[in-house]
């Protein structure tokens, strides 16, 4: 199976019949059928999606599987320089022409409409600009941006307006967009697409049930055939960017298999079709709603065929889009919140002193540039990945929970905390959004959720390999603990045993290179910063650590697996806090090659300072002096303008204004 830089799938021949480990593990952990039955569904669902893509682009050759597994760290896989593919000059325009429109409503006061969401006029006028088309292929009237172009432009329209941003990943990303571009056939293409690409039809994706969200399992909204037709009953919830005459993407089960169809709602609300409102702080500037289907008819040749696999795939597959787009957004939402910060800190004074000056305020400041430039970083690489070819699950999951994380960091910790109580003033933007700069540690999967899914990718070859005949042999035996005294334990176990052994042999006894992560990290950044040599020999510090930590890991994940064994799926906090190091390393890594890539020196700093600060994270060491005045030293030259990241945000006016 191979795929390219677009992404148009071929389909297998035929599904594989082999159970997913996840089912397996847990049958032979002694969990019920019922459970092993629902887990291995979801567990099979993203196999189904990883068999789509070429086996080099696969999640066993992903960068972050080889960082750990591999026999050395592929550097170049980590620090892409520039985009893979070249920009659309068509949508270069389209992006140009948005930004305009967005500034032109926000300057007429229109943006919002009278209920407070994103006014139909906006949304129309991006359309005709082009805007809801970016991600479709030309040939069906879009302008076929490269994804890394996509979600650069996000963090931009995030500059201005997050939820406009957002809305464009609704849309095209996690909405009807992919599921049609991915696995529609060529009459579905051309039947949805270019609606879809002009705005004429905005769309959403209606997974989420009353008592289905993480558990996919538990779908109930059902479509049975009756001649021509699909007969919709169901409940889905928490719909973003769901409005009659939309087009949603319904997840249902047709035959008691999960499968997908391309539902065109109708105009108005009917007895077959209502929505379901209700009170929902996030996101307060889009529609998110409930949707009632009671016998809505859809057309039989609207379902997509997922060629192996059932509906699932089709929902797993758009999320990693999603989840760069969310990190993108909240890279523009965090440079507003920094902007916003500035011209307050410059006015209010403390005991005769601007408080800019004060050096809690700079090192906030200063933070919080590092937090905006790891995201930049986690968003070129993650996009860059998706466009060569790359699934790029694990990859696209740290910069979902990274940039979730960072965006409530920065909002409540360093935002909420120097504007004090004027950031609760109606219409001040951080106590208007503070529910939209939260949201996203839930939207695209919660973030300990997403990091337990994480692990389970990482480990399942590995545990596939050496644990699974252990825990298969122990099963058939019927021993619940292995006693190595026991010569029936030991002979029953020999094979098996004696495989790990070899491994965990060869990896203990492997000699380290000296200096290799130092002359990786100079081939890599030697072409490109020359100035600041000080933050590149902390630069290079923080990545040759930081990978050092990647190969280590494969030790500490191959202990956990022997001490838990197939029972790790019932160690959540150990699995949630084994993950968070190894995402905390993977940013450490993507972002001091991304900082000593750049030639803004503010940029270059500013990686360095988050880079120490994870490795803090990492470490327990406490913060030393010299990295207390890089950081205060960092808040004070962006303080004073000195940070081109920041150009083309403007700031609110400062609320009640005292003399």
């Amino acid at each position: 199976m191979k795929t390219t830089s677009k992404h148009e799938l071929e389909k297998p021949e035929a599904p594989t019949a082999v159970p997913s480990f996840a089912e397996t593990a847990m049958r032979l952990g002694g969990k019920s059928d019922d459970e092993a039955r629902r887990m291995g569904a979801v567990d099979a669902a993203d196999e189904q999606v990883d068999e789509l893509f070429d086996a080099r682009f696969q999640t066993s050759n992903s960068p972050v599987h080889l960082a750990v597994w591999g026999k050395e760290l592929p550097t170049q896989m980590f620090g892409l320089t520039g985009p893979p593919l070249p920009p659309s000059e068509s949508a270069s325009t389209v992006m140009n022409r948005s930004l305009n429109v967005i500034r032109r409503h926000q300057e007429s006061h229109t943006l919002i409409d009278h209920h407070g969401k994103i006014s139909d006029a906006a949304l129309n006028e991006l359309g005709e600009n082009g805007y809801w088309g970016l991600l479709v292929e030309q040939k069906y009237g879009g302008s076929e941006a490269p994804f890394s172009q996509f979600a650069s432009f996000i963090t931009q329209m995030a500059m201005l307006d997050p939820t406009v941003a957002g809305l464009a990943s609704v849309h095209a990303c996690i909405g009807a967009v992919d599921p049609v571009m991915t696995f529609g056939n060529p009459e579905q293409k051309h039947r949805f697409l270019p609606k879809l690409a002009s705005g004429e039809r905005l769309s959403a994706f209606a997974l989420t049930e009353p008592n289905a969200g993480s558990d996919l399992t538990a779908l109930r909204t059902t479509a049975t055939l009756a001649g021509d037709h699909y007969v919709l009953h169901g409940e889905k919830l928490f719909i973003t960017n769901v409005r009659p005459g939309r087009t949603v993407g319904v997840v249902c089960l047709i035959d008691e298999k999960p499968a997908v169809l391309i539902v065109d709602l109708p105009n108005s609300e009917c007895e077959e079709f209502r929505l379901k409102k209700y009170g929902l702080y996030a996101l307060k500037h889009a529609y998110n709603q409930g949707i009632l289907f009671n016998g809505l008819k859809v057309p039989k040749e609207n379902l997509l065929d997922p060629g192996q696999g059932d509906g699932l795939t089709i929902a797993y597959h758009g999320l990693n889009r999603g989840r760069v787009a969310l990190c993108a957004n909240a890279a523009g939402a965090m440079r507003k919140l920094l902007v916003d910060m500035l011209p307050w800190a410059n006015f209010r004074q403390t005991y005769g002193e601007k408080i800019v000056k004060r050096e809690l305020v700079q090192r906030r400041v200063g933070h919080m540039a590092g937090l905006i430039v790891a995201c930049d970083a986690l968003t070129d690489w993650t996009a860059g990945l998706l466009d060569l070819g790359y699934r790029g699950e694990m990859e696209c999951i740290v910069a979902k929970i990274f940039g979730s994380e960072a965006v409530k960091e920065a909002a409540i910790e360093l935002s909420m905390k120097t504007h004090g109580g004027r950031s609760f003033l109606h219409g001040h933007w951080f106590g208007d959004n503070v529910h939209d700069l939260l949201a996203p540690c839930i939207y695209e999967g919660e973030g300990e959720m997403l990091g337990m899914a994480f692990l389970k990718s990482l480990v399942k070859e590995h545990g596939r390999n050496y644990f699974e005949e252990i825990g298969q042999t122990l099963h058939d035996l019927n021993i619940k603990q292995p006693n190595f005294m026991n010569p029936r334990h030991l002979w029953a176990l020999k094979r098996p045993v004696f495989k790990y052994g070899t491994w965990l042999t060869s990896q203990t006894i492997r000699q380290h290179l000296p200096g290799e992560e130092r002359s990786q990290f100079r081939m890599h950044v030697k072409l490109h910063v020359d100035d600041d040599r000080t933050s590149l020999g902390l630069l290079q510090t923080h990545y040759s650590f930081a990978a050092k930590f990647l190969r280590q890991s494969r030790l500490e994940i191959s202990a956990v697996m022997r001490k838990h064994q197939l029972r790790l799926p019932d160690r959540q906090c150990r699995m949630a806090e084994l993950s968070g190091r190894i995402q905390t390393a993977i940013v450490m890594l993507v972002t001091s090659l991304y900082a000593a890539a750049h030639h803004d020196p503010n940029t270059v700093v500013a990686g360095e300072v988050i880079c120490a600060h994870l490795k803090r994270k990492l470490t327990g060491k406490r913060v030393s002096d010299q990295e207390l005045r890089r950081i205060t030293h960092l808040g004070d030259k962006i303080a004073n303008g000195e940070w081109v990241a920041l150009k083309g945000t403007q700031p609110d006016a400062i609320l009640m204004p005292y003399e």
